[in-house]
């Protein structure tokens, strides 16, 4: 009796799983990158320090920037004072802790500055901390 050696063929290396993972891959990504600019306001010059701390934030951070004509935006949103103050309210009952970055332009009012602290403040958000860059926009 003649016994046929069978040997298998070699595996055939898939390709559409490996492009599928890819594309969810760049898709998230994407999305992660534009939720990280979309709290930076481009109409905000932050002011200069030479003694700033890192940049780097905790990503659970609220960031309030306030532009030079006096508007508070949060999540890309104008809010009023009473809007501010009801939405960090809320926010501060279910995280004592919570953290919030006040990003105010350098020519912004300094009124305006002690008055969005005020609310941070009676909110009663106490971990505050402000936005700087280094000279020469690094």
């Amino acid at each position: 009796m003649k016994f046929k050696s069978h040997t298998p063929e070699p595996a055939a290396f898939q390709l559409a799983p490996m492009i599928d993972i890819v594309f969810l891959l760049l898709i998230f990504f994407i999305v992660t990158w534009q939720f990280s600019r979309s709290e930076m306001d481009l109409k905000v010059s932050v002011p200069t320090s030479t003694e700033g701390q890192d940049p780097r934030r905790n990503y659970r951070e609220i960031i309030i920037n306030v532009r030079d004509n006096g508007e508070m935006v949060v999540d890309s949103q104008v809010l009023t004072e009473d809007q501010l103050f009801n939405k960090l309210n809320a926010i501060w009952r279910v995280d004592p802790n919570q953290p919030v970055r006040v990003r105010g332009d350098g020519v912004a009012d300094w009124q305006t500055m002690v008055e969005v602290i005020d609310i941070v403040t009676r909110a009663g958000i106490w971990n505050i901390s402000f936005a700087t860059q280094r000279p020469g926009g690094n």
